[in-house]
């Protein structure tokens, strides 16, 4: 039995997880009104779980071996367990986007620029998104408003009200 957007709750699930992705990964997407306004909470949500965590890094100290066979110490930083934690979180509502090869970049040069990289949006959500908006947060005083809705009018061909949301 259909429910809320005219979809079950699997199918809903799956939309707020790829227009999220989208709009995370993008910047900005078209969709219809009444979607739009769904998908605008989640984001938030999604946005403001990400801002409390980003910083939480935890720094340690590895013993590697050259290829002498000395012993050098290098110091390495990594996600803290509550960063984590929250990363595999939000993996579970976010869709995974993949990098994508720019039209007259070679093979070679994609991959050593990606190489470090496992999960793009992730990466993205933690080291871009967040800190804008928690930079944004102290300036202003205020969380949240990180997303806006901007309607189009009626769509050719069904007449849904269209809008575009974006990340302010």
């Amino acid at each position: 039995m259909p429910g809320k957007l005219g979809k079950t709750a699997e199918q809903r699930q799956a939309m707020l997880r790829n227009q999220a992705s989208e709009l995370l990964w993008y910047g900005k997407i078209t969709t219809t009104q009444a979607r739009a306004k769904e998908l605008q909470p989640y984001v938030e949500k999604i946005i403001t779980k990400a801002i409390k965590v980003y910083d939480d890094n935890v720094e340690i100290e590895v013993v590697k071996t050259d290829s002498k066979g000395k012993e050098i110490k290098v110091k390495s930083v990594k996600d803290s367990p509550k960063k984590l934690a929250m990363r595999r979180n939000l993996m579970g509502k976010l869709r995974d986007l993949q990098e994508i090869k720019g039209f007259n970049e070679k093979k070679a040069d994609y991959r050593a620029r990606t190489k470090d990289i496992q999960h793009p949006l992730m990466e993205k959500l933690f080291n871009e998104i967040a800190p804008k908006y928690a930079q944004r947060a102290e300036e202003l005083g205020q969380g949240g408003g990180y997303t806006r809705i901007y309607l189009l009018g009626a769509r050719r061909g069904d007449c849904a009200e269209e809008a575009i949301i974006e990340l302010v």
